[in-house]
């Protein structure tokens, strides 16, 4: 299998970030889900740019995150299908461990996965929105 760290990118186009960008009417509590839940530290946040408030959470110095926003008017936001899914890949079991309880301390139970693949090497887990968050053990295996 080839490492997909070392690939470029197509045609030689430099991308520096990537965020994933998502709107929220409860954005304070999706933000205490992502925050204190998977412990994904606030990097940045603005308050009524054009009517929106907007908070991004990331693992510092890297070139990803997440980020959430709410408009004045309202951002109706159905959650996808139970397949739409942020995986986290957790190498050591004392660290999934922490994850598990630190998720669980704020009320989220797991929910059981659409596919079966996850059972048996992950939790899967419901964001205030409904969108679905695993948290999958990696010792035995390879991240795919």
């Amino acid at each position: 299998m080839t490492d997909a760290s070392s690939l470029p990118f197509p045609d030689g186009v430099a991308v520096a970030q990537v965020r994933v960008a998502r709107p929220t009417d409860k954005l304070d509590e999706v933000v205490r889900f992502y925050r204190d839940g998977l412990g994904l530290p606030v990097i940045a946040r603005f308050e009524d740019h054009a009517g929106y408030d907007g908070v991004m959470l990331g693992l510092p110095g890297h070139a990803y995150h997440l980020e959430f926003t709410r408009h004045r008017d309202g951002s109706p936001c159905p959650a996808p299908s139970h397949d739409n899914l942020l995986v986290l890949y957790v190498p050591e079991e004392g660290s999934f461990e922490a994850l598990r309880k630190r998720i669980e301390a704020l009320g989220a139970r797991p929910v059981a996965p659409e596919n079966p693949y996850w059972i048996d090497k992950s939790l899967t887990y419901e964001d205030p929105d409904g969108w679905r968050v695993v948290l999958c053990r990696t010792s035995g295996l390879a991240a795919r």
